[in-house]
């Protein structure tokens, strides 16, 4: 019972520092029960009061997945990354996709424009407006970024 109050606070302890996706505590929940124990069946008993742990947490509204994708989407846009690299982010951090989806249609429709500039953001910090790189080099780059080729094909001929 002492390890699940100690995980209790330890979880809260890094919610004060970082935010985090709720399968995403889960699995620093789970290597911290790792690093902890030695011992199979006290690890067991652990690894079921995650679910406990992070169900209280969302309750208390110290964790939401809701939350955690809007301003995750919110950052990543303006920092000039793509609707593909935030999808994918979202993703690999235990997000549904249908929370995704429902967001970034929201953040969408709120800035009708944010992958556009986004994009050029993207350009300016590539210095892909320069003379550095050959067209095709150009849009090879902005598609690793995860943008359309339509998008940066206009994008990098506007300018």
């Amino acid at each position: 019972m002492q390890n699940n109050n100690f995980l209790l606070k330890y979880a809260v302890q890094y919610l004060s520092k970082y935010t985090s996706s709720k399968k995403n505590l889960q699995r620093i929940l789970k290597s911290k029960i790792n690093r902890l124990t030695q011992n199979k069946k006290e690890r067991a008993i652990l690894y079921q009061n995650i679910d406990h742990i992070t169900q209280k947490l969302e309750k208390n509204n110290l964790i939401s997945d809701n939350e955690y994708t809007i301003n995750k989407i919110i950052f990543f846009a303006k920092n000039g990354k793509s609707q593909n690299y935030i999808k994918n982010y979202l993703f690999v951090k235990g997000i549904d996709k249908k929370i995704i989806s429902n967001q970034l249609s929201l953040f969408e429709n709120n800035n009708p424009n944010w992958e556009k500039e986004s994009a050029i953001m993207f350009a300016k910090k590539k210095q892909l407006f320069g003379t550095k790189y050959n067209d095709e080099k150009k849009l090879t780059k902005m598609s690793q970024g995860g943008f359309s080729y339509s998008l940066s094909k206009k994008i990098l001929s506007d300018f």
